[in-house]
Parts: C-alpha cells; structure tokens; sequence
C-alpha cells in the first residue's frame, strides 16, 4: 500500500520476556537470542535490566557491542540517577543507543507503591528525564499502568516529559486490565494531543496478556495512532505474558489492507526465532498457538484436507513458508554430509560459527547419527545449544563421563563418574529412589547446595527420545536455574538435565 504506515518493533523478551520464572538465560544465550533478533530485523531490542546486576549488565553491554550497528539497543532503568547511568554505560557503545524510563502513573502505583504526592512523582519523572537527555539524545519513558490512571494525570504526564525531552512515549497496560475499544479510545486521545504537542515524538504501546488481549490491545493502539509496538517472542513476560511479535506482526502483514500499517519484520525469520527462544528459555510453545505453534498450520478434519487439497485459501490465510515455517522436516543421518547438517543449525536460529567450530560440532553429529541412525530437529537444537554453551562459557562446565543406577525397594543407589576440564570426580550416593539417588551424587560432586524445585520427564513421539527438564534453586543466592537435557535413556536424560541446570548456576556465577 502506498500510504502505508510503518510500525516500530520493539523486542522485549530479553527483559520482560525472561522476567518468566525458569526462564533465566546466561549471557551466550542472550547473544545468541540477540543475534536471532537482528536476522528476524527487529528495530529496537530491549536487552535487559542494567541495574538488577553485574550479569545483566554485562549481557546488555555484549548484545549492545554484537548487534548495535545495526539495531536500536535499549535497556530499562527506573527514575533513579544510578540505573540511568548503568543504562547509559551498558548501551552507549551501540550505534543508536536509547535510554528507557519507567514510573508509574496510576493512582495505586503512586500512593501505594511511592507513597508520595501526584506531583512529586511527575517531577521523579521529568528529573529522571533530563538527567538521561544529557547523556543521550534518544529517551523513552514509559506510564506504567496507564491503563488504570486518571487520564489527566497520564496527559499532565506524558506533556511534561515530553517538554524535559522524551522522544518516545509508551503507554503500557502493565497489568492486562484493558479490553480493545477502551484502550483503543485512550490511544486515540493521547495521539491527538501529542500531535499538537510535538509531532516527532513517537507513541508506543506495551500490552500484557492477563485477560488474553494483549494481541487485540496492541492493534487496536496502532489502529487508533500507535507508531510502536512492544512485544516478545512466543508472548513470554510476567505472569501470563506479553503481547506476541509474531502474532502482531501477521495481524498487520495479513490485514495490511485493514490497518494502513506494515513492519519492517522479516516474517520468514519468526518460526526459527520461536524456536530458539522456546528452547533456550525451556518453555515450551502451546502446539494451537497462533503463527509458531506445532498445529498453526496442521488440518486434520476431514473437510479441512478436502479444501486445502483443492486450493490452500480455502483453509489458509497465509502460507508456512511466509513465518518461516517448512512443510517437511528435513531428517538426518550420519550421511546427510556437513552442507545438510549445516543447513539444519542454520534453520534452527544458531550461527553455524567459523569452520574450526563447525567441524567440532559436526563430529559431535556424527557420533549422534551414529548412535541414533535418524537425527530430528529437536536433537539439532540440543546438539548445537550443549555445544555453544560449552565453547563460549570461558569456565570449565561438568561432564558426565559414566553412572550407574540400581533400582531397588530398599536401597536406591547411583554412582557416577564427572569431568570437569581434565579433572574426573566420581562418587556414589543412596536415595528414595533412582533419580534421588543420582542426583544426590551428581550434587554432592559438584559441591553446590542445590534444592530441586521441579522435575519433569517427557517422551518424544518420534525416535524414542526422552526430555529431561529440572529446574532448581541455588541456597546460597535464592536463584531460580533450569536444565534440559535429551537422551533415549530416560535416567541419563535426568542426570544430563540436572547437570545442565548445575552449569547454568556455575555460568551466571562466572559472569556475574
């Protein structure tokens, strides 16, 4: 459409997405999540939360040195001098920095969350502005709950940061209380007086998921004058999540006509980026979620594969192949050769990396291939996510080298072997029952006082695999981890995803 209107993207899951508990990633997985954003070209990455500590930090500072030359990088600071200042030391190093504030706005932010008067908090806000504006020209400043603010406060506001130099406005309903038409109408009105106000500044919209409307809030502002929108892969985020970027996204594409309004998303990018996110974070993607689900463009009824046989649009309104998603999955084996293996780890979101690394990994393929004759996708993902995380961890990482379990009413024992560099440590435990007994090893092995909060074993449909998947707690730090791990034997699953979780802690450790 030749009037169309672009709609900024900003990307979030790096922030609010990993606010999910479980759902903490260590710096390489950041940057690998980063560098998946830049291909899927997202204009603004929100990455992370600079203050909170030295590993988010750090992890900002990286994504802003990685992919900074080509996209916005942004982090979130509160109205304080101090998370200013560390935003502004993790992102300056990007091409086009911008610093992000957030203070709320509504009344039970601001009476019970500051405990202070309308008007000391507006000054919070137009000090926490200014402050930024003498570090960097670009400054976002956010409204959070504006949703359920009296709206001449949000508009008294919302002009007085614009007038201390704000250059985009957010309007979030942070905690998912609007429904389309009113939030709709609350953007329209802003719109119109930040026309009037200043033409330059641009709206932005952030919508969470608490009454399942985030995707429908988010298009009913772009429809009313939103010129950006905040969103997360797969619609991860606080409690029940965040507006989803790949269901917006195409909403937008699908109904351009409707809406006036396209992004500049690389659609064919949004299938391996769920993908990568849904596996590096260990959250699983519903299989009937909109665009990236396993079922979003599966028919099973009867009718349904009549029409589609006959003509796709009978039953599709848009192809597999526009999200990135491939009708056939590609199965390997140990003479696929490395361009089709290569491919493969390309399609699932990571780098293929140098020729030195890649042949590293490829041999770790082969011996895969070779135990299990067909390698799928999901073997690729973990294959290639175990492999980057050791080659970039800069600290030696537990192996497990051998175990044995024996499994009986009255003594569930375990021993195992660990490596950890060239170091071997091996040890036996007793316990209630087999993992019990194993993980009571591998604990006592790694000299971490670990509680296990979570513990879950699922079967794959194809290939007789098992998934491991832990999630445990560090009692020195409070600190929530996860491991996954894959393996046809059910027991080794268990200990490798518990070992996973383990080197998740010992990294965050290290860089942080």
């Amino acid at each position: 459409m030749a009037d169309s209107r672009k709609i900024i993207v900003l990307d979030t899951t790096l922030r609010d997405g990993e606010q999910v508990p479980g759902a903490k990633l260590n710096v390489h997985q950041k940057l690998e999540v980063a560098q998946q954003l830049k291909r899927l070209n997202v204009d603004i990455i929100e990455a992370g939360f600079s203050a909170s500590s030295a590993g988010d930090f750090q992890a900002v500072r990286q994504i802003a040195r990685t992919v900074g030359d080509s996209v916005t990088i942004t982090a979130l600071a509160r109205a304080v001098k101090s998370d200013i200042e560390a935003v502004y030391e993790s992102i300056k190093d990007a091409q086009d920095p911008l610093i992000h504030i957030v203070l709320g706005t509504s009344n039970i932010h601001v009476e019970k969350k500051f405990s202070r008067s309308k008007e000391a908090v507006l000054q919070m806000g137009v000090d926490a502005v200014r402050y930024a504006k003498t570090l960097l020209p670009n400054v976002q400043y956010s409204t959070e709950d504006a949703s359920r603010s009296d709206f001449e406060y949000l508009w008294q506001t919302v002009e007085a940061v614009v007038k201390a130099g704000a250059t985009m406005i957010n309007i979030p309903d942070t905690v998912g209380f609007a429904v389309p038409e009113e939030f709709g109408e609350l953007i329209r009105r802003i719109n119109d007086r930040l026309k009037n106000l200043n033409d330059q500044v641009v709206l932005s919209v952030h919508c969470h998921n608490d009454l399942g409307l985030a995707t429908a809030n988010t298009l009913a502002a772009v429809r009313n004058g939103a010129d950006k929108v905040e969103c997360t892969i797969n619609g991860l985020g606080e409690r029940a999540g965040n507006a989803s970027l790949e269901e917006v996204v195409m909403a937008l594409k699908v109904r351009e006509a409707h809406f006036g309004c396209h992004t500049g998303i690389n659609t064919k990018e949004l299938h391996k980026t769920s993908r990568l996110v849904s596996l590096l974070t260990g959250l699983d993607v519903q299989v009937n979620k909109a665009i990236t689900g396993e079922n979003a463009f599966a028919h099973s009824s009867g009718i349904h594969q009549d029409g589609l046989l006959k003509d796709k649009q009978v039953y599709e309104i848009m192809s597999p192949e526009d999200v990135g998603a491939e009708s056939m999955e590609l199965i390997l084996t140990a003479r696929s050769g490395r361009h089709a293996f290569k491919n493969a780890v390309e399609k699932m979101g990571f780098e293929a990396g140098d020729a030195e690394d890649f042949e590293r990994l490829f041999q770790k393929f082969l011996a895969l291939a070779d135990a299990k004759k067909e390698v799928y996708d999901h073997d690729v993902f973990y294959l290639a996510t175990s492999h980057r995380t050791n080659e970039r961890a800069g600290t030696e990482l537990f192996e497990l080298d051998s175990f044995q379990v024996v499994s009986s009413d009255e003594h569930p024992t375990a021993s195992v072997r660990l490596k950890k560099g060239s170091e071997i440590v091996k040890g036996s435990s007793i316990g209630d029952g087999p993992i019990d007994a194993l993980y009571g090893a591998i604990k006592a092995l790694a000299g971490l006082d670990v509680e296990l909060k979570d513990y879950k074993i699922n079967s794959l449909s194809r290939g007789k695999e098992a998934v491991g998947r832990v999630n445990i707690r560090l009692e020195c730090q409070g600190k929530p981890y996860s491991g996954r791990a894959m393996d046809t034997d059910i027991i080794k699953a268990s200990a490798l995803a518990f070992l996973n979780g383990i080197n998740a802690a010992l990294l965050d450790t290290a860089n942080g």
